[in-house]
């Protein structure tokens, strides 16, 4: 039988700027994590059909959620890292999965609407493969 669980458990966690992990769920409520794969096309003349055979796989993760100034310095108080370790956890059930790897920011904005609370957003680009355990 399935088991559901909802968003609000998620934890998301980061390498800030100097390479420590931080978790920065706290001020999240949003998470994307679309994880996508390329195919080629094999097709060859005389052929009624196209084929195709598998290729690259690619992931972005976008982040949004209320501005704090502590994790605002993390993710831009200092010279972008190459790369920064990552790891999205949608749930905390027993068996639920943990995705982890390595990303680069890619975009980052602060929205301030009148009468409305501070807000961000992050996108990152996944560069390698996507690791995939469960939670014990």
């Amino acid at each position: 039988m399935p088991t559901f669980s909802t968003g609000k458990a998620a934890v998301f966690s980061i390498d800030d700027t100097s390479g420590t992990v931080r978790v920065i769920s706290d001020v999240l409520n949003s998470i994307d994590f679309p994880e996508s794969t390329d195919t080629a096309e094999t097709t060859a003349f005389g052929a009624s059909s196209r084929s195709y055979v598998v290729s690259l796989e690619s992931a972005t993760i976008s982040i949004s959620g209320m501005y704090d100034a502590t994790v605002d310095g993390y993710l831009k108080g200092g010279a972008e890292p190459a790369t920064r370790s990552f790891v999205y956890k949608p749930g905390v059930t027993s068996g639920d999965a943990i995705y982890a790897g390595e990303c680069i920011l890619t975009s980052y904005q602060v929205s301030s609407p009148v009468g409305d609370v501070n807000t961000f957003s992050a996108d990152f680009q996944v560069t390698g493969a996507v690791g995939r355990t469960q939670t014990s």
